[in-house]
């Protein structure tokens, strides 16, 4: 990938949701999703000032915007990071659905991934997830990643060691579940 993503650039649109670059204007949602009580048990908090930095000055790293079609309304977002790996292999830190039960998760994780592997070109995509997070897990499963291990207490949260589940699905994977009709043309 070349060059600094723009703000509210938009990286893919389904019939329900909107992928979009995030700007300055979205730092409080970031952060507010990040804190609600239904997601942060699950994820490993980064502050202002960490997204921020993404927001203003990140090449590698970028926070995209889910987001309703019809009603502009940000229902979700995703950390990337490893935009500018020579292995092309992308991260995708944070997956942060608001609004759960309407398959807003699916549908975004489908635009993601036909982003990276169809629009830009890469070869991986993976993420790791806290071992106890079944609904997160149930989700990427099903979207075609695949379980390649376990980073043993690795994040102290609350006191407590935590085990992460390592989930990737590579290209070609990707295109067999695309010629099943398992993935957006």
């Amino acid at each position: 990938m070349e060059g600094k993503l723009m703000a509210n650039t938009i990286i893919g649109e389904g019939e329900r949701l909107r992928l979009r670059v995030a700007g300055i204007d979205d730092l409080d949602f970031i952060i507010a999703i990040q804190k609600a009580e239904d997601n942060r048990d699950y994820v490993v908090f980064f502050d202002e000032e960490f997204h921020e930095s993404i927001l203003t000055m990140g090449e590698a790293s970028i926070d995209v915007i889910v987001e309703e079609k019809a009603s502009g309304e940000r229902v979700g977002y995703f950390l990337v990071a490893g935009l500018k790996s020579p292995a092309k292999k992308m991260e995708w830190t944070h997956v942060i659905i608001a609004k759960k039960g309407l398959g807003y998760g699916h549908e975004a994780m489908k635009l993601m991934k036909k982003w990276a592997f169809d629009t830009l070109g890469f070869h991986r995509v993976w993420l790791d997830c806290k071992e106890y997070n079944s609904r997160a897990l149930h989700l990427y499963e099903s979207e075609g990643m695949v379980r390649e291990g376990i980073f043993r207490d690795t994040i102290l949260f609350n006191g407590v060691y935590e085990n992460l589940v390592v989930l990737a699905i590579l290209e070609d994977e990707y295109r067999a579940r695309k010629e099943r009709g398992l993935e957006l043309n």
